[in-house]
Formats: C-alpha cells, structure tokens, sequence
C-alpha cells in the first residue's frame, strides 16, 4: 500500500443520513467519489442534483481530476447520483462483481425487460475481491464484506476505510442482514476481516443515525474504537451471539423508505430504468412482495 496519507472530504445527506466522500492525494492532484446520493422527493416523484453538486463544487475547487466514482453496494436507502458525477467531473463508475448476484436477485423481484442483463455492464469496472487502483498518489484495495447484501464492498484507500453500510459508528452498531441475500453469520465474517486491519486504521462510514445520547452526526471512528466499543460486534463477541441479536433486532425493522426506487436504479449504476412509450420513466412498486 502507498504510504501516502488521503485526505478526505465527508459530504452529509441529511434526508437520508448518508455520508458521501471525495477521497483525495493532494489538491491539484486525483479524486475518487464514494456513494454520491441523488436527491429524491418519493411523493412527487421527482429527482435533483443539489447535495450531488455540492461534491462537484467540491472538486472543482479543488482542481481534482476524477479517476473513480466507487459505489460501496447498491444501496437501499438512496438512489445513486453517480452518472452525475461523472457527466460533470468524470470518472468510472465502479462497484464489486458480486453486484451480478443483487442484480439477478432484483430482476426477478421487479419483472424487469428482457433487455436488462445481470452481467455488471451498466458499470464502468466491477472490481474483484482483493484487486488494487490507483487514486493519483494513493494506493487502493477492494475487500468484500458481504452479509448486508451479496455485493458489500469496502475500500482500504491508504490508511483509510470506507466500509459502507458493514459497520456503522460504534454507538449504532451494524447493518441489518434481512434484504435478499443478506446474512447475519456472513455479516460477522466481513466484519472480523475489518477488525483484524491496524489499529490505527481510520474507518469513514456510509450512514450514521445518532442515538438519543449523541446529537450530531459522525462519520469517523478507528479500528480500535470499533474492536473496544461497538454495541453489536465488540471484542469478546461470539458469531452464534451476534446472529441471534442481529436476527431478532432484523425482525422488528421496517423496509427503508427509499428501498423500491432505490434499488430499481442503484443495479443499474445509478440510471433511470429506459422511458416507456410515451417517453415517461416509471419505477415499479412491487404489491407483496418484500
């Protein structure tokens, strides 16, 4: 790994409570975008690009030159801006090869066209487990920590993780297992890779929902903060204890708000499904069936 240290830039969706990153090696130098969010207002219908700009603006002030635009899964909370991104800043769209299984999962799920395919090509690169890129002067590394869903991707950029939606602070916890897919036992695995990196390692997360005895929201924590204090997965926590909280707690949780019409565009890298004849775009709503 490069010893040279990212800097990086947290960016909050407040609607959503999603934290979006630009991660960089020095200004004037080379960016990559992680999990930009797309504005979306459910009751309308209706999308914008005002949180998504805020991350351009960001780059542009910067003069950074965007060389990825990497998706931690396909998230169920938030439609992807990152077609955005990349139209205005450039860069590749990229996420896990595993997202193939989510897709495949998805198609079945919303009756998609027969011209959508489950083979990863709406993205620019599906990265493979352990693979590395460049971001300019750093060095990355893909590691795959499914268990929230097949695809779960983190990304070790220097000294830096970026675990999505595996771990989140450690007065929160963990994700939920029961999406499609998902997995409490695989969960854990994933999670003990990440805690077994340094632990000096800087972790950024993907969501984070405050609890009653924390009033802001964070999105940075350590690997030791995360081994001593986190409420779900903390050292001395076995697998089959794990399973069973997270199992039980999965049981009392609602379907997030944005799950139908996120999903429907995050499996196809953040486009629109194709206009119908009357060149309108419709997202499905799926009676009974998650």
């Amino acid at each position: 790994m490069s010893k040279a240290t990212p800097q990086v830039a947290p960016f909050l969706d407040d609607d959503t409570e999603t934290w979006s990153y630009v991660v960089y090696d020095r200004p004037g130098g080379h960016a990559a975008v992680i999990d930009p969010v797309l504005d979306f207002d459910n009751a309308s219908g209706r999308t914008s690009t005002g949180g998504a700009q805020r991350l351009v603006d960001f780059v542009r002030a910067q003069d950074l030159t965007v060389d990825w635009i990497l998706e931690t899964h396909a998230h169920a909370d938030h439609l992807s801006a990152a077609p955005f991104i990349r139209d205005q800043v450039g860069g590749k769209i990229a996420i896990g090869e595993k997202i193939r299984d989510v897709q495949k999962i998805f198609r079945a799920v919303f009756n998609l066209e027969k011209q959508f395919l489950c083979d990863g090509s709406h993205f620019d690169h599906l990265f493979k487990e352990d693979e590395t890129f460049h971001i300019g002067e750093l060095v990355g590394r893909v590691i795959y920590t499914p268990g929230h869903t097949p695809a779960d991707m983190s990304w070790l950029i220097g000294d830096a993780l970026f675990v999505g939606d595996t771990l989140f602070m450690p007065d929160v916890g963990t994700a939920r297992c029961d999406f499609p897919g998902g997995d409490a036992a695989t969960l854990y695995q994933s999670v003990q890779r990440l805690l077994a990196l340094p632990a000096e390692t800087r972790m950024f997360m993907c969501h984070d929902y405050p609890p009653e005895s924390r009033d802001t929201h964070a999105c940075e924590t350590s690997v030791a903060e995360q081994k001593r204090s986190n409420i779900h997965v903390h050292d001395g926590i076995s697998e089959a204890a794990f399973v069973a909280m997270r199992t039980k707690r999965d049981a009392t949780l609602g379907m997030p708000r944005l799950i139908l019409p996120s999903i429907q565009v995050n499996i196809r890298a953040g486009q629109m499904p194709p206009a119908e004849d009357n060149g309108t775009v419709y997202l499905k709503v799926p009676v009974n069936a998650l």
